[in-house]
């Protein structure tokens, strides 16, 4: 059994009843018990309560309320309020499966000179899911962060994170258009203090794939993840050929979906590599 004291899993959830639902079931099927959830909940109405009362004593959790919506101003205010040693930040639209605080917790305990632990996003059938990740395992770095993290399954140890904060200028809700990427950036800045982290790709969330459809909506995402790629991108003067393989990536996606005549995907790309050239741009 894992010797971590605690984890707090800080939820930031708005506009969702179903999905949050879905995840507070898989927190409740963890074989790890020894967890904190802290849900900052943006929502302007009482949805949440009927979603969180049926958990009353099965774990602890802590219920904020936030007129301010943001992901990341949501995620600072539940890092204020976090007393776990491991700490991590799960989407609402995600799910754990029952062995992962265990097998988190595991790894922390037989590493203690890693200060966190990475994994992977899959679906529902076990494929890879809204990024494409390194099928190595190994240390996290500026340049292969990109492809060895996602903000819902990232761990990371509360003793290397003090005095460090999300940028509020980032993610969905920030009021800016960059939309995506804050995660990224918090771990690069941490990278630069000095954390060492730890990348497994068999360490799987699942969480939805992102939508496709041929709608405004799913442009105006695409547009906004891609900004908030090349956002942090410029911010954290990522070398030149890093910059310039992901402005390639959507015009090659946008080349080969065409091809098939799946229109849907290739506006999705043509949307973020518009985004990704705005991030980069001063």
């Amino acid at each position: 059994m894992s010797r971590v004291v605690r984890f707090s899993l800080i939820l930031a959830t708005v506009d969702r009843v179903e999905e949050p639902r879905r995840f507070l079931a898989s927190l409740d099927s963890q074989t790890f018990r020894d967890f904190e959830l802290i849900v900052v909940d943006q929502n302007p109405d009482d949805r949440m309560d009927a979603i969180l009362d049926p958990y009353t004593g099965r774990f602890p959790v802590l219920h904020l309320r936030s007129e301010a919506r943001g992901l990341s101003r949501a995620r600072n205010l539940g890092l204020k309020h976090a007393s776990g040693d491991a700490i991590a930040f799960p989407d609402d639209d995600c799910e754990y499966p029952p062995g992962l605080l265990e097998n988190v917790g595991r790894f922390l305990d037989e590493n203690p000179h890693k200060d966190g632990l990475t994994g992977r996003s899959v679906d529902s059938d076990g494929n890879t899911s809204n990024s494409k990740f390194d099928a190595e395992s190994g240390a996290l770095n500026e340049v292969n962060v990109w492809m060895r993290a996602i903000e819902y399954a990232v761990f990371l140890r509360a003793k290397v994170m003090g005095g460090t904060w999300f940028d509020e200028s980032l993610g969905v809700g920030a009021g800016t258009p960059w939309g995506a990427c804050e995660g990224t950036d918090y771990l690069i800045r941490l990278l630069r203090k000095g954390a060492s982290l730890h990348y497994d790709p068999n360490l799987e969330v699942a969480h939805p794939q992102l939508p496709m459809a041929q709608d405004a909506e799913t442009a105006r995402k695409a547009y906004a993840y891609g900004c908030g790629m090349g956002r942090v991108l410029k911010k954290s003067n990522a070398p030149l050929w890093l910059k310039a393989r992901y402005l390639a990536r959507p015009l090659v996606a946008i080349a080969l979906y065409s091809v098939r005549l799946d229109f849907p995907a290739s506006r999705w790309y043509w949307e973020a590599f518009k985004g990704r050239l705005r991030g980069l741009i001063p």
